[in-house]
């Protein structure tokens, strides 16, 4: 079963590894992944975070969305989903990428 989830609306502030003690509350934090800008270097402001087990993630869901952290409400906390696989072969291609993505309408997630 499932143990990431989406987390939105982080500060773009926010400090290198500042992010594991808001969620470790909730249980055992096995992994966090900050989605950073490459031109500038910044965090993008959401970030990936892999909880222990499946009833931890939910907890985390439930205890955080609209919650304070850094100034900032914490947003649109979801259960992750994978990507889906896109093929080869025709134009464009889609605006996600890497593993996993959050269903976004008009950004070619499913």
């Amino acid at each position: 079963m499932n143990t990431k989830m989406y987390v939105g609306n982080l500060p773009f502030t926010a400090p290198s590894g500042g992010h594991q003690p808001l969620f470790s509350q909730f249980g055992a934090v096995t992994d966090v992944y900050v989605a950073m800008d490459k031109m500038t270097g910044r965090p993008r402001g959401f970030a990936f975070v892999t909880m222990g087990t499946p009833e931890e993630m939910t907890a985390a869901i439930n205890g955080l969305n609209g919650q304070d952290f850094g100034g900032r409400k914490l947003g649109g906390i979801s259960e992750a989903r994978p990507k889906s696989v896109h093929g080869f072969g025709g134009g464009g291609g889609s605006a996600c990428t890497g593993v996993w993505c959050r269903a976004s309408p008009g950004l070619g997630c499913s």
